[in-house]
């Protein structure tokens, strides 16, 4: 009877499920929104709506939009920009990890949030802060996540191309980068996803424009719709970098499930 369920359940596309699931979302949140409790906390479906053409219209959200994409992108870029060698060193000389790694296990615990006032002084209140706040939650999570990629290729593989003659420069471009890609693109959305999530703190440093800026003014005007909508826009982007992580994984990794 479960085989029979399952098999029904899977001939259903996906696009179906999605759309159900979205129908499902929207009931729930109508039924919160008119709620004695919720219509103090959440507004409802049609006020956001509302609130979307009113800022649109007015183009305040456009740039609001703008300024955190910038700040979302400059930190997660130079996160993995730098990130990446520094992973790599880190699982290939070990002189270099033991110095280096009881530190990034140290700062990882911080939460990035407690960095903002040394931020704020050593950097000021202008886009530089927030962009270094982005930085260090994005930088962390990936040279954690490819230290732990390169750290698992296959020894087999590194020993018979040692035996086949291959120099180290051939190991690395050749094994050690192919067989680390996956976890580096698992890194770029975690790190895509730590950075999203750490945009309102990076906001609190004196911003004027930006999503995390714009609900928390609404939060503090009590402007329901408008701080729904800008939590509902955070998430729309943080799938729209998800999809984009997971075309880029089909694309370079599909190799894998092929070999497989």
């Amino acid at each position: 009877m479960n085989r029979k369920k399952e098999a029904l359940v899977n001939k259903v596309p996906k696009q179906i499920w999605m759309l159900l699931s979205f129908l499902l979302a929207i009931v729930l949140w109508i039924l919160i929104s008119y709620s004695a409790k919720g219509s103090s906390v959440f507004a409802t479906p049609i006020e956001v709506i509302g609130a979307l053409l009113r800022k649109g219209k007015d183009g305040t959200l456009w740039g609001h939009i703008g300024v955190s994409l910038f700040r979302v992108l400059a930190g997660f870029g130079l996160a993995f920009v730098i990130s990446i060698p520094v992973a790599f060193l880190m699982a290939w000389y070990e002189v270099f990890r033991r110095l280096v790694e009881p530190w990034i296990q140290f700062i990882r615990n911080i939460p990035p949030l407690a960095y903002i006032p040394l931020i704020i002084l050593a950097a000021g209140v202008g886009e530089k802060s927030k962009v270094i706040v982005i930085f260090i939650a994005a930088f962390l999570t990936l040279v954690v996540t490819v230290y732990q990629g390169v750290c698992n290729v296959d020894q087999t593989l590194i020993k018979a191309a040692r035996i086949l003659g291959a120099t180290d420069k051939d190991i690395f471009f050749k094994i050690i980068i192919p067989a680390s890609t996956p976890f580096i693109l698992v890194g770029t959305r975690l790190g895509l996803s730590a950075s999203l999530t750490t945009l309102i703190a990076a906001e609190l440093t004196g911003a004027t424009k930006g999503l995390g800026m714009m609900t928390r003014q609404a939060s503090s005007l009590f402007e329901l719709d408008v701080m729904l909508l800008g939590i509902i826009l955070i998430g729309i982007i943080g799938i729209l970098f998800e999809k984009v992580v997971r075309f880029l994984e089909r694309e370079l990794t599909g190799w894998q499930e092929k070999a497989q």
